[in-house]
């Protein structure tokens, strides 16, 4: 192994457990759907994609080649900017893991990367080509053309499906279904493990641990898919909670059309090294799929947060890095501060999740929950119920004869008087 210095030490160690929260937060690209169709159950679903991924990290380097490489120049890069980018990364990716929103782990990371890089050594720093061609129209041509094509897979399914039983179609798509979350996480495995790889590739070279150009050791990749499949295992069970049922309902069919068109998306842009988001191409396909069906929907005030946070991410992730980059800049004391506020921001991340806590019990229960109220409220505000109705508990049960059924009863009340006279 070579020469691992203290603080190179850190940083890969950081980059580690950016791995591991890249593993939880993008369980839902693979899992969500299958989960929220009963297609597997939650354990059973998160055990398979964890062991998927690990193997998909085996599977290729190019993506790593593009972030070690190309992302950023190598030339006076310092391993504080690395750490600093990690530090950016790892904060967005539990932040909205917390509030339950499928953002971009990869954009977090390479968000962190540029604004450290720049803090670092100016904008020079960046190659604004490879940004610009293997990053942003990656990033909008992604959920587009896997939308598009999940969306015409499924018209596609529920038209050859209709010569056949709902029953026996319903039981072959979600077969069908387990293989192609099966292939999204062999998928997710080859691209998302990867750029932790190039990042602790560019750490090492950043350290003079590894000569410039070159490729990701072994044991980097060994583990950066065991970090990765780990994080898997715990499930991110909040942003499966969006992804299965929070964007719209699915069916086995529509499950299937949006994970295999999400798993070609992604292993062909992994086979052009282009450091694709996982979850821009899954929740895409999600939408699309959720069109395909005849009278589905998808609930738009979701997406728009999601797509809030998309656009978010880049500069969220890059400003915490900056920032990061510029307290270590006093030194060994700056480089402690900052460790202590990532160990204290991660630790307060924790205790919030732990007020509600979301966990394979219930994790498509919640979605019903939020939408009673504002109908419950609804019919409440058109129509004023009887008393003895409400108590009874059938408010959205009441018809006409209800409520002349209680009409007699109230009616002697004013007669009283007059049949006492």
């Amino acid at each position: 192994m070579e020469h691992i210095t203290l603080l190179l030490g850190i940083v890969i160690i950081t980059a580690l457990v950016f791995d591991f929260t890249n593993g939880f937060h993008d369980t839902a690209n693979a899992m969500a759907t299958t989960i929220s169709t009963g297609a597997l159950k939650p354990k059973t679903a998160v055990a398979m994609s964890a062991v998927l991924n690990l193997v998909g990290a085996f599977m290729s380097v190019e993506v790593a080649k593009t972030i070690s490489k190309g992302l950023i120049n190598e030339e006076g890069i310092q391993p504080e900017v690395i750490f600093a980018a990690l530090v950016g990364a790892i904060l967005w990716n539990l932040v909205t893991w917390l509030v339950g929103l499928p953002s971009s782990s990869s954009h977090a990371l390479m968000g962190g990367l540029i604004g450290a890089a720049v803090a670092s050594a100016g904008i020079g720093a960046v190659n604004g080509s490879v940004v610009v061609t293997k990053v942003l129209i990656p990033a909008v041509a992604a959920p587009i053309v896997a939308g598009v094509a999940a969306m015409l897979a499924s018209r596609l399914t529920y038209k050859l499906g209709g010569k056949v039983g709902e029953r026996t179609s319903t039981k072959g798509y979600r077969a069908g279904q387990i293989a192609s979350a099966g292939l999204v996480s062999l998928a997710h495995g080859t691209n998302d493990a990867q750029k932790t790889m190039g990042i602790i590739t560019l750490a090492l070279v950043a350290g003079g641990a590894l000569e410039s150009g070159a490729n990701p050791p072994v044991w980097v990749i060994v583990s950066a898919g065991l970090a990765i499949a780990l994080g898997t295992s715990l499930g991110g069970w909040r942003i499966i909670r969006t992804m299965g049922s929070g964007l719209t309902d699915l069916q086995p069919q529509q499950g299937f059309a949006a994970q295999t068109s999400a798993a070609s998306v992604i292993l062909a842009s992994s086979s052009l090294g282009f450091s694709l988001s996982t979850t821009h191409a899954c929740s895409g396909a999600v939408m699309g799929a959720g069109l395909g069906r005849k009278g589905g929907v998808v609930r738009w005030s979701t997406a728009t947060r999601m797509f809030i946070a998309w656009g978010l991410t880049l500069p969220a992730a890059a400003l915490v890095a900056s920032g990061a980059e510029l307290v270590m800049r006093t030194g060994d004391v700056g480089v402690a501060a900052v460790a202590v506020f990532l160990v204290a921001s991660c630790f307060a991340i924790w205790v919030i999740s732990r007020r509600q806590v979301v966990d394979h019990h219930n994790v498509n229960e919640v979605e019903q929950a939020v939408e009673e109220p504002g109908v419950v409220t609804t019919a409440m505000a058109a129509v004023t119920v009887p008393p003895t109705v409400a108590a009874a508990g059938t408010i959205a049960a009441v018809t006409d004869e209800d409520l002349k059924a209680t009409i007699p009863a109230a009616a002697p009340t004013p007669a009283a008087p007059a049949a006492a006279v």
